[in-house]
């Protein structure tokens, strides 16, 4: 009796949630941002910081940040993932504005129009399924077994109903908000150029070469001195037992 009247209301609460889902569908939409940023090479890390330190302040939630320092042969670079309610977006571009110079501004839109829908009317109808639960389970009328299986069915329910209002928060985060990807860059400078341009690059190379030259011997040398404690006294004793073994030349009388 317990597993019919389960029955029924599973399919009485399927058939009321496709009819309002069906309602009230409407498009959602998903919007993306990307923002391209440079600055001096000095005022780089600052303006990392102070972006995501700004986001910190009004509705924006730090996806993920990354930022590389300066190296020998790179410069420094960053990156940043936000998620940022609509209303604070214009705020955020503004302080990302501040500072250094814009150089790629692109959006994007990408219409979700089921997911929310979906997860929603399923939230809707494991709740309602659990209070039916929960009044069976209340009425005197219920023996041990129909409260055993009610149990279980509310363990069950529950568990599913966690789940699904925790994708829903997830859904909201992705559709509620803006999500903003912004690349952080050097700026480069231009240098004039001139007739001793070629001579001082050349000079320049030709230094780094001496370099690499110098340090390539080093290596040679220092991976060399190992060998050297080991040859120099075999190549010492090799000689002395020539010496002393090699066969002896007799002297004809002229």
């Amino acid at each position: 009796m317990l597993r019919k009247c389960v029955a029924i209301i599973l399919g009485s609460l399927l058939l009321a949630t496709v009819g309002c889902e069906k309602a009230a569908r409407k498009n959602t939409s998903l919007q993306t941002a990307a923002v391209t940023l440079i600055a001096s090479e000095s005022n780089l890390p600052k303006a990392w910081e102070s972006v995501a330190a700004y986001c910190g302040a009004i509705e924006c939630t730090v996806v993920s940040s990354n930022f590389v320092a300066k190296r020998r042969d790179a410069a420094p670079s960053g990156s940043m993932s936000l998620r940022v309610s609509p209303g604070d977006l214009k705020k955020l571009f503004d302080q990302v504005e501040k500072q250094g110079q814009i150089v790629g501004h692109a959006t994007e839109s990408e219409v979700k129009t089921t997911v929310v829908l979906d997860t929603e009317a399923r939230i809707k109808n494991l709740t309602s399924f659990r209070d039916s639960l929960r009044t069976m389970q209340a009425k005197p009328s219920a023996n041990v077994k129909d409260l055993v299986e009610i149990q279980q069915q509310l363990t069950e329910v529950q568990s599913q109903l966690d789940s699904e209002t925790a994708q829903r928060k997830i859904l909201a985060n992705e559709t509620e908000k803006v999500a903003v990807e912004i690349t952080f860059g050097v700026e480069r400078v231009g240098r004039s150029t001139s007739a001793w341009t070629p001579i001082w690059d050349a000079l320049r190379e030709s230094g780094t070469d001496l370099a690499v030259s110098t340090a390539w011997l080093i290596s040679a040398i220092v991976t060399m001195i190992p060998w050297l404690v080991l040859i120099i006294p075999l190549c010492w004793l090799l000689r002395k037992l020539w010496r002393r073994f090699r066969p002896k030349t007799s002297s004809t009388p002229s």
